[in-house]
């Protein structure tokens, strides 16, 4: 019996070795993407097919944690990848000089104009409060009527999470002057601020709160993965803020031409096809079966809101002060 153990073993080592010969990729994002649930794992199978390469995924933390991990790593950071950031935060990620030119140009299925040098869209999606039907009957038509309201609300902190950081600009961009006051009322509403989504979600589930900062695009898990209908997410009158997620490949990257494949894979029809049912965003390339069924029952927002990523910049230090001193009082 030793000589088939032995030649198991042999077997074993020579796979290890091929296994370590291949290049690796690194791509830094946000851990609900690399969960098991999420499309990492689909994502990391369907391009090692094609790369020929190790596909290594690294989390850290919700979206708008990214940024802040990327410049205490800076040039030493082992990411060849950025993915998940958001059109919120390219500015200050651009702005950080450790962001290659990406060279591609892409076909994209966006609702607005896309011509950025340095980072490419993954997915698209609106955000909104999400909310039971079986212990909200009437849901609030304005983010208004919601701080009126007596519903309980979980949202994420915008210094941690890009959700957050939405909300912020989401609210500056409707009502203006009119914000301080608005988060004045709406205080009184928030539960907590969680960290991130993924925190905040499960907080909604457990029944903590009546409504949850998230997406309109959320109740379609909910539908398709569960067949549970009852999670809907509340039309507000002033529109929807639109958050468009983006990767770019790092300067310092030692597998550039890997990375630049990586990016070209993400418009595939290979990788964005797996994005409605398992991060549950609009693809940024529609794929050729279309969007699949369940999400032609979701809210469609009568006005899309959106910063470009120098003006989101720019507003981002105001309405965080502004949203501060609402929760401080």
């Amino acid at each position: 019996m030793k000589q088939p153990i032995l030649f198991a073993g042999l077997m074993a080592l020579a796979t290890s070795a091929v296994a370590q010969d291949r290049p690796v990729l690194t791509v830094m994002t946000y851990d609900s993407f690399v969960s098991d649930w999420g499309p990492g794992p689909a994502v990391e199978k369907a391009f090692e097919k094609v790369c020929d390469c190790d596909l290594q995924f690294v989390g850290a933390g919700d979206g708008a944690a990214l940024l802040a991990r990327l410049r205490l790593e800076g040039a030493r950071s082992e990411a060849d990848v950025v993915l998940g950031l958001d059109s919120n935060l390219m500015a200050a990620a651009s702005d950080t000089g450790l962001f290659a030119e990406h060279g591609i140009k892409a076909q994209l299925d966006l609702p607005v104009a896309w011509n950025d040098t340095q980072f490419l869209p993954f997915d698209w999606g609106y955000f909104a409060f999400v909310y039971d039907r079986k212990t909200v009957s009437d849901p609030p038509k304005s983010m208004q009527e919601l701080a009126d309201s007596g519903l309980k609300i979980v949202i994420e902190d915008p210094r941690s999470s890009t959700p957050g950081l939405g909300l912020l600009l989401w609210v500056d961009a409707a009502y203006g002057d009119g914000a301080p006051m608005l988060w004045q009322e709406l205080a009184d509403n928030i539960v907590t601020v969680t960290k991130g989504w993924s925190e905040a979600y499960g907080l909604f589930l457990d029944g903590e709160a009546d409504m949850v900062l998230s997406y309109t695009t959320s109740p379609a898990y909910h539908l398709i993965a569960e067949g549970d209908d009852s999670k809907a997410a509340a039309a507000f009158e002033e529109g929807h803020y639109m958050q468009i997620e983006v990767a770019g490949k790092l300067a310092a990257s030692d597998q550039p031409e890997l990375a630049d494949q990586f990016l070209r894979f993400m418009l595939s029809e290979a990788f964005q096809s797996i994005i409605p049912t398992t991060n549950w965003m609009y693809p940024a390339v529609m794929p050729e079966g279309g969007l699949p069924e369940g999400f032609e029952t979701l809210i469609t927002p009568a006005k899309a809101l959106i910063y470009p990523p120098q003006e989101a910049a720019q507003r981002r230090d105001g309405a965080l002060e502004t949203w501060l001193n609402a929760l401080s009082r």
